[in-house]
């Protein structure tokens, strides 16, 4: 625990990219591009490292043509870290077009209906091929209505992939980080937290949670699966969650996080504030002069009115979206530098209250 009795933890991951400030929010860039801004956009809000995901990437353009252009970095214009998801996401979310066993998963391409099948040791290897710096290991990751057999079914399967995923020799500097399952089973969590970590990975992530639970067991479950996992190692609870939450799984002493929320809700014209979330497309902002935030000093807030950015949003113009995920993207990665400092100056149980009740206010818009 941290000196104000949290187990908020400041830290830096080093990667052969640079090094990444945790705690630290990860923007998505699922097929190579964060929807919306430009990389030295992201520069600007100040991301450390983003997202991707090796299956989408393989099914287009394909791994081999991007190895051949000198890998993702330079493909997409990024000279950042970078840390590739393997697709035991896409198992849960396109189940209807996969088939798994405990050898590997058959995918029908969402695209083009074309078959690809994935064992744990090529998903490492596509993950080589792009040259990234955090390749995510091959998890099988069930829904919230699984079963309990299902879900050790899951468990044991992603254990028995982890330790073939150890076996695929990976480029110097790059790391490889282990995934927990378990559904919605807190014994099952912790007992397969306890066997990933005794495969001695460089990281350790937390995934198939926020898949249509309750946001309570979602908190519940986080918390108990952190505490399993080795403090010497960064902790990474994959694809959560609203700006308040990001703010809770930090004190519960998780290090990287990522999710749609902020690019998504940009794109329909929700806009997360200091002060609660707002809708830009409410006919009451049609003549408001002020800012999405007066406290932020992203672009779009220095710039823009709410007014003018209504107008984009009832209009569609590909303006309107840019300019609102800027601000959302800003207002993450701000939210993570404000909570290093509060965890640097011992300040974070009193910062993060404090903070908690200013974003919960309710809907501002």
């Amino acid at each position: 625990a941290t000196a104000d009795g949290t187990d908020a933890r400041r830290a830096r991951l080093h990667t052969a990219h640079g090094v990444v400030n945790t705690p630290m929010f990860m923007p998505v860039a699922t097929q190579g591009t964060v929807k919306g801004i430009t990389p030295a956009q992201l520069n600007e809000v100040g991301a450390q490292i983003i997202l991707s995901n090796a299956y989408h990437l393989a099914l287009r353009p394909g791994t081999e043509l991007i190895r051949e252009l000198g890998g993702l970095h330079r493909f997409m214009g990024w000279d950042g870290p970078i840390l590739t998801d393997s697709g035991g996401y896409q198992i849960h979310s396109l189940a209807a077009l996969r088939k798994v066993t405990d050898i590997g998963v058959d995918f029908r391409s969402h695209v083009d209906g074309a078959l690809m099948f994935l064992t744990p040791e090529d998903v490492v290897r596509l993950q080589v091929d792009l040259g990234v710096d955090i390749i995510m290991v091959l998890d099988e990751c069930v829904g919230d209505d699984a079963t309990r057999a299902d879900a050790e079914r899951a468990a044991r399967r992603t254990l028995d992939w982890a330790r073939r995923s150890q076996q695929v020799e990976v480029a110097p500097g790059q790391l490889l980080f282990g995934i927990v399952q378990g559904g919605m089973h807190q014994d099952l969590r912790i007992r397969q937290a306890g066997e990933i970590t005794a495969l001695d990975f460089p990281g350790y992530a937390v995934g198939g949670l926020s898949v249509g639970e309750d946001r309570a067991i979602t908190m519940a479950l986080a918390a108990k699966t952190v505490a399993a996992l080795p403090a010497e190692r960064p902790r990474y609870l994959m694809g959560v969650g609203f700006p308040e939450d990001l703010i809770r799984f930090v004190g519960m002493g998780y290090d990287l996080f990522d999710c749609v929320l902020p690019t998504r809700n940009a794109r329909n014209g929700m806009l997360f504030t200091s002060h609660g979330r707002l809708n830009i497309r409410l006919a009451r902002h049609a003549r408001d002069e002020q800012p999405v935030d007066p406290e932020c000093r992203c672009y779009t807030c220095r710039t823009f009115s709410r007014a003018y950015l209504r107008h984009l949003a009832t209009t569609n113009p590909m303006l309107g979206a840019q300019l609102a995920t800027l601000h959302n993207l800003h207002f993450y990665l701000q939210l993570m530098r404000d909570t290093q400092a509060a965890i640097e100056h011992g300040t974070f149980a009193a910062w993060s209250a404090a903070r908690l009740a200013q974003l919960t206010e309710g809907e501002c818009a």
